[in-house]
């Protein structure tokens, strides 16, 4: 309980000062007012990706699913964090303008993950960010829970063009909690379950035994471990965080049945979207946004229906888990507090003064 304590009362120091100035007067990281006093309170916050919108889909349909998303978490009682680079500058928690901005940026933004979150800063560049940028911001402010689509993951023909995802290995360093509808199925899942496996990643099924593939509930594959509510979600990422085990959380949730199409229908369209890839020589990271809108050609707008159905269902998810969370971490301070344990981390709290001594 008291290393737990620790974290909290270290996470709220950073909040006092939410824009942390480096050497030079500038700010390294951008926190909106809502986010902040949400972190520093210990309500519920969810973080959210931004590459869903500059290239998931087109303006404005890409606006109206993020500004839904972000409603569907509020109504759930939690606070969205959506997060992105713009002029350069790390934001966590974006306003409605920054939102359109990103939106009617699109593809213009660059696609960042962590590999790229440098570059994109030292040129005052504007990012939108994948799932392992998206966790290193997260993890940063101490936002535990992130909802995603679904993550990437080993590509097909991975062991011999060694094509894996970066958000695999930054779930093996950064403990953040990923909400996604399980692997995108344009990927070889057996792998993709087998590098975190590796990685030392907790792989949990919400509500379900089998290791969902994205637009369906069904993979094949069984699911390492079972969560079946919030409350259980919530237990397992506290476990994780008291531990100190250093590694993220995948909760795999099923798409819904009535938005899951004909699984024969989306493998087929998989099969020739990948062969038109193949063609048109599209490799790394510019290959999944080029599978994904050829499968969405091939079903004929099916494939996109599905995707913002399951995005939507994950922020519902994701903030419900996050609610719990905080309860529950809520809950741990008072009983520290009726224990008498706060003596044993007060001298941790230590807020820096700015200027000359």
């Amino acid at each position: 309980m008291a290393s737990s304590a620790v974290s909290r009362i270290s996470n709220i120091r950073k909040h006092f000062n939410p824009l942390n100035p480096t050497s030079k007067g500038e700010k390294i990281i951008k926190i909106s007012s809502e986010v902040s006093e949400a972190l520093s309170y210990g309500k519920a916050v969810v973080a959210l990706e931004s590459t869903i919108i500059s290239h998931g889909m087109p303006y404005p349909q890409n606006l109206e699913t993020a500004r839904e998303v972000e409603a569907i978490v509020r109504q759930n009682e939690a606070i969205p964090a959506t997060i992105a680079i713009l002029d350069g500058i790390p934001c966590v928690g974006l306003c409605s303008e920054e939102l359109e901005r990103l939106a009617i940026l699109g593809r213009k933004a660059r696609k960042t993950a962590r590999r790229d979150i440098a570059h994109v800063v030292a040129t005052r560049g504007n990012g939108a960010t994948t799932v392992s940028a998206t966790m290193f911001f997260a993890s940063m402010v101490g936002i535990p829970v992130f909802v995603t689509g679904g993550i990437g993951g080993v590509h097909r023909h991975g062991e011999s063009t060694m094509d894996i995802s970066s958000d695999l290995t930054e779930l093996g360093k950064t403990p953040v909690a990923v909400v996604s509808a399980g692997v995108k199925s344009i990927l070889d899942i057996p792998r993709t379950l087998e590098y975190l496996e590796t990685q030392g990643v907790c792989v949990a099924g919400y509500k379900t035994d089998e290791f969902p593939a994205f637009f369906s509930e069904t993979s094949g594959c069984k699911a390492p471990c079972r969560v079946d509510s919030p409350e259980d979600c919530a237990r397992l990422i506290d476990s994780n965080m008291n531990l100190e085990l250093g590694s993220g959380i995948l909760i795999a949730v099923p798409i819904p049945r009535e938005h899951s199409p004909s699984g024969n229908k989306i493998e087929s369209a998989i099969q020739k979207a990948l062969k038109d890839a193949r063609e048109h020589h599209v490799t790394g990271s510019a290959e999944t946004p080029f599978l994904l809108t050829r499968v969405n050609e091939l079903t004929g707008g099916t494939s996109l229906a599905s995707n913002i159905a399951l995005v939507k269902n994950n922020a519902r998810v994701g903030a419900q888990i996050a609610v719990s969370l905080a309860h529950l971490r809520q809950n741990a301070t008072k009983e520290e507090k009726e224990l008498n344990v706060g003596s044993m981390w007060e001298n941790f709290l230590v807020i820096p003064t700015l200027g000359t001594h």
